[in-house]
């Protein structure tokens, strides 16, 4: 049913017209996220508390380096008299040190193992855990969701924007916990050693601190526009290469290359600053710890040879600032990535957090061998508020009946059907089935009701069997055939090289027509009380015009039946033909009797012979 479907000028865009919102706050999202992650904290937080106990013992191990190299030192010559003498190394003193080293730098590699395997568990079943929670709630949304946003960008946010979340989740909340600790422990050992290089080494570090924190603050914005406009550029190429063949045809190459380009540049101009200001981080702090390297072997220098410290003190504080200052380049880019799945967090939450179809759990009418029945009672509705198109539609249908909804386009034939099936909603009046009003039963048993052939037919990838079935349990092959024989489509389909198990997918060259016969051949299997057919004839030639023509009258028998029709010789043999102007019935009657009385359906009839 796409009559009302809005699609952009240029075959995609954001959100198909609806700006943007401006990116929420960091805090605001971070908290839902975490939130979110609620059932998964205890194994995330036994993770984190891994790699924090791994930092530990990282952290210890430079000072067991300068008990080492002073134990080493004992041994170099000195002079006593101006003659050298050899002192002796306690060597199982060094020994005992060095398995402390073996045993430190050990346990540090398997709590990380450890900590790694964890936080890879539980973030992948968060992603799944979220990429199911999408998929449910699109299955929850209104249409009208889909009226206003584009299915590329929904795709991003499935697949995308999901991906950005349980990486960043995987790789930057343990680099964020083991930077920090690390960070915290190197400045308190180096205070525990000297805290006159212990300030040098601090000191040395304050301006990259200042520029880190200033570079994260500016690129956030980058990081949110980065992820919009990949949501943009993924949807203006799925809706152009969905209507390639359309593309080519109006030679609308151009234009669509140059709104690509567009989308892309801005998407390169956001990704470029964003990666640009994080890629600063790893240079800057080169920089940092370079310089902390020479003003620590300086002020070391002097220090020792006063007699303030030894040797080994220096070595201590050569693994320390290494230690300190690589951190923070990794602090940096783990808040760079979370960044980024703040905005990424932001537009899944957006779609999980949309309003949805209202639970009718609670409903207790059920629709159960019904007759055919229906009804319309002063029906009116518009797709935005305050644009009413349909204003008082009235009409009521006899069991069995076969009715035409003819009109003009934009008069609101397929908006009638969309309102029997309750994919929306009406804004006032009721339709009746068997008397009983469809807002007062659940929206699954409604659909339950209907068989649709639709305009543009809709395949999936499986076998010819398989699209024919679909949804449908406890049918039997003697069935699938004889619906098949019916339309004129078993002879074609026993000429496949794999008959009914044949792959419908990209390589499959099947027909428009013959996509049609099968969408029709599914509809009889499904076998419902009442049928829908939206120019479910459109895309056949003639001949086969006649074929499916001949189905539809043995399928229609017994049934309740909507016919959508520009062409209105398919629909001479309608029980009742509704004529549809401007929202509204304004003529109704048989073919004879509507060409008789020369009113609007007459202008329409003759006016094919024009």
């Amino acid at each position: 049913m796409s009559e009302n479907k809005k699609i952009t000028p240029s075959g995609g865009g954001s959100m198909a017209g609806v700006p943007m919102e401006k990116p929420k706050s960091f805090k605001l999202t971070m908290g839902k996220l975490i939130q979110y992650c609620m059932n998964y904290l205890p194994a995330m937080i036994i993770s984190l508390i891994a790699a924090m106990a791994g930092t530990l013992l990282q952290i210890i191990g430079p000072d067991k380096l300068k008990a080492l190299t002073n134990e080493i030192g004992k041994g170099l010559p000195s002079l006593i008299n101006g003659v050298p003498v050899l002192n002796d190394i306690d060597m199982n003193a060094v020994v005992n040190i060095a398995w402390s080293l073996v045993f430190l730098y050990v346990g540090a590699m398997l709590l990380n193992y450890i900590q790694s395997w964890i936080m890879a568990t539980a973030t992948q079943k968060i992603s799944k855990k979220m990429r199911s929670d999408i998929s449910r709630k699109i299955n929850r949304l209104p249409l009208k969701y889909f009226d206003q946003t584009t299915y590329g960008d929904v795709l991003s946010r499935v697949t995308n924007d999901v991906d950005t979340i349980g990486q960043t989740m995987n790789q930057s909340l343990g680099t964020l916990v083991t930077s920090i600790t690390m960070i915290v422990g190197s400045l308190i050992m180096m205070f525990y050693n000297n805290w006159i290089m212990a300030l040098t080494a601090v000191a040395s570090s304050v301006i990259g601190i200042a520029l880190m924190m200033a570079i994260m603050a500016k690129s956030q914005k980058y990081f949110s526009e980065q992820q919009r406009e990949l949501g943009n550029i993924n949807g203006h190429i799925e809706e152009t290469y969905t209507g390639h063949n359309v593309v080519k045809a109006y030679n609308g190459s151009r234009e669509a290359k140059v709104y690509f380009e567009k989308i892309n540049s801005k998407l390169y101009a956001s990704a470029w600053k964003s990666q640009f200001l994080s890629g600063l981080m790893m240079p800057l702090m080169g920089f940092v710890g370079n310089l902390g390297y020479v003003a620590v072997c300086v002020v070391g220098a002097v220090l020792t040879m006063n007699g303030k410290i030894s040797f080994g003190v220096i070595v201590a504080f050569m693994v320390y600032i290494r230690l300190f200052t690589q951190p923070l380049s990794q602090l940096a880019q783990a808040f760079n990535n979370l960044q980024r799945t703040a905005a990424a967090g932001e537009r899944v939450f957006e779609v999980l957090n949309e309003k949805e179809l209202i639970d009718e759990s609670q409903k207790s009418k059920q629709l159960e061998n019904i007759k055919g029945d229906v009804e319309f009672r002063n029906v009116k509705f518009g797709y935005l508020p305050n644009q009413t198109i349909i204003h008082d539609f009235s009409a009521k249908v006899k069991a069995g009946q076969k009715v035409a909804i003819v009109g003009p386009t934009g008069a609101g034939k397929t908006t009638i059907v969309n309102l029997l099936m309750r994919f929306y909603e009406l804004d006032g009046g009721e339709i009746l089935l068997d008397g009983i009003p469809i807002s007062q039963t659940p929206r699954d048993n409604v659909h339950e009701q209907f068989s649709m052939v639709l305009q543009d037919t809709w395949l999936f990838e499986g076998t010819i069997r398989e699209n024919i079935l679909y949804s449908k349990q406890g049918v039997t092959e003697e069935q699938v055939i004889a619906a098949c024989k019916t339309v004129g489509l078993h002879h074609f389909i026993k000429t496949l090289p794999d008959g009914y198990d044949t792959v419908l997918n990209d390589k499959a060259s099947l027909s428009e027509g013959q996509k049609q016969l099968i969408t029709i051949a599914r509809a009889m299997i499904q076998n419902a009380p009442l049928l829908i057919l939206d120019e479910a004839t459109s895309s056949v030639d003639t001949r086969t015009e006649r074929i499916v023509q001949k189905a539809m009258d043995k399928l229609t028998e017994g049934r309740t039946s909507f016919v959508i029709a520009h062409r209105l010789s398919t629909i001479k043999n309608a029980d009742l033909i509704l004529v549809m102007k401007d929202g509204d019935i304004v003529e109704s009657g048989r073919h004879e009797e509507l060409l008789n009385d020369g009113g609007f359906y007459s202008q329409i009839y003759n006016s094919q012979f024009e």
